[in-house]
């Protein structure tokens, strides 16, 4: 089997896919249609390598040669067939993902996933030619920093797939879990409805967004509190889920009204320099 891993969208979650992929030793093709992006994804993976050796984890040889196994390509047109893996992380739209995942399966992958964190699996395997090739491959940014791969098995996904899966993650140094296909899947369920709490207390008054940060960093051991790590995420990503969940469990996951005039506004978080706290240069102020 080829060991080219395809990454369909070069956005946050694309590029750290792509780099701990690259770092695995794969051959790795970055699928973006805006060069802008695209470009800009290379300059953020070479800084990436830059600062693991700065920071003495990494050997300068060994950055160079993950860097000279990413190639940059704009459309999925450029992809020879049957590569080993493709996982697509374009934004959380079924629409969207369903059209991706359908031209990418003409590739006939070893393994085909989303790296959806709400959308159901069933809803975008619908219509592949090969649904039992398909699953989901959620992972968590920064992807390099963190060790979870949430595996989401479909009702069409065969055992092999989920065994290629977990071979996958293996190879990727991350720690994986294998949760059943529903909305929101283990993580994203519990995780949104923590950070839109968080939300409804800010636009309550209730305290600062560092003062509720604190308190789950402190009380709870959070590495990082609901608030900042709704600004890493992007807030805009964090609505399109609470959609997603809402019309899936009601409105206990509705978005708070302040969500949806924050990201209306563009103040998206991490990526746009404003969200709950300011960011500057990648590090929030």
């Amino acid at each position: 089997m080829s060991e080219r891993f395809v990454v369909i969208g070069a956005g946050t979650m694309g590029v750290g896919i792509a780099y701990v992929a690259a770092g695995s030793g794969y051959a790795v093709e970055l699928v973006e249609l805006d060069p802008a992006r695209g470009e800009a994804a290379v300059t953020a993976l070479g800084r990436r390598w830059d600062k693991a050796v700065a920071q003495g984890r990494l050997a300068a040889a060994e950055a160079e040669a993950a860097k000279q196994r990413v190639r940059l390509v704009a459309s999925l047109d450029e992809v020879a067939a049957e590569p080993a893996v493709v996982v697509e992380a374009v934004p959380e739209r079924l629409d969207l993902k369903r059209t991706v995942l359908r031209t990418a399966a003409d590739l006939a992958p070893g393994l085909l996933g989303s790296n959806t964190s709400s959308i159901p699996i069933a809803a975008l395997a619908d219509g592949l030619p090969h649904p039992e090739r398909m699953l989901g491959l959620h992972f968590f940014n920064p992807v390099w920093a963190m060790a979870l791969l949430e595996i989401v098995v479909g009702a069409a996904t065969a055992p092999e797939t989920t065994d290629n899966a977990l071979a996958v993650a293996a190879r990727l140094g991350k720690d994986p879990i294998v949760v059943r296909d529903a909305p929101g899947f283990a993580t994203s369920r519990l995780g949104v409805a923590l950070g839109l709490e968080a939300i409804r207390m800010v636009a309550d008054g209730v305290a600062s967004a560092a003062d509720i940060d604190k308190a789950m960093v402190l009380g709870y051991r959070h590495p990082m509190g609901p608030l900042e790590l709704t600004d890493v995420v992007g807030l805009d990503v964090r609505l399109d889920i609470a959609r997603t969940l809402r019309a899936a469990y009601g409105d206990r996951f509705a978005p708070p009204p302040l969500l949806e005039e924050m990201v209306a506004a563009g103040k998206l978080g991490k990526k746009s320099g404003e969200g709950f706290y300011r960011w500057v240069d990648g590090e929030k102020r």
